[in-house]
């Protein structure tokens, strides 16, 4: 209790990254597209001379492609040794949680349920814990096609 999160939303949802594994929070400016990769897959782009594989949360959440209205900001987290921007509507703010996580109640839909660690209390108020890990791994079994973007 009492950790550090990134506030952010998601596909119309408030969801928390644990501060610790967010490397940093950039401006998203130039996405190169990788060919032959998944579609939640965005492309490349750097940092600080750093490459980063950009991932599209709502299409690695399994949702429809449309029209999504961002900030243009992402957050930066690695994984496995390998560095990814993951694309998100909003940064919202920093902020501490007040429970652990808990079960997610109310059902918010298989995309939800393979992402999600828990419903944490936050100050800012109740959000979805993400697992990194299994939301940087898109709606299916895309490990190949990610990694050969890395």
């Amino acid at each position: 209790m009492n950790d550090l999160m990134v506030m952010t939303q998601i596909a119309g949802r408030r969801c928390a990254l644990p501060a610790h594994d967010v490397k940093s929070v950039i401006e998203l400016s130039t996405i190169t597209p990788v060919p032959q990769t998944p579609d939640f897959i965005a492309g490349i782009t750097a940092m600080r001379s750093q490459a980063l594989t950009v991932i599209d949360c709502r299409l690695a959440l399994g949702f429809a492609e449309g029209d999504w209205e961002t900030d243009d900001r992402a957050a930066v987290v690695a994984i496995d040794g390998h560095f990814y921007a993951l694309l998100i509507d909003a940064i919202e703010d920093i902020t501490t949680t007040t429970s652990e996580p808990g079960q997610v109640s109310g059902g918010f839909g298989p995309e939800w349920s393979r992402v999600a660690k828990g419903m944490i209390e936050t100050a800012a108020g109740p959000a979805l814990l993400i697992n990194f890990p299994a939301l940087i791994a898109g709606p299916g079994d895309n490990q190949a096609g990610l990694h050969a973007a890395a």
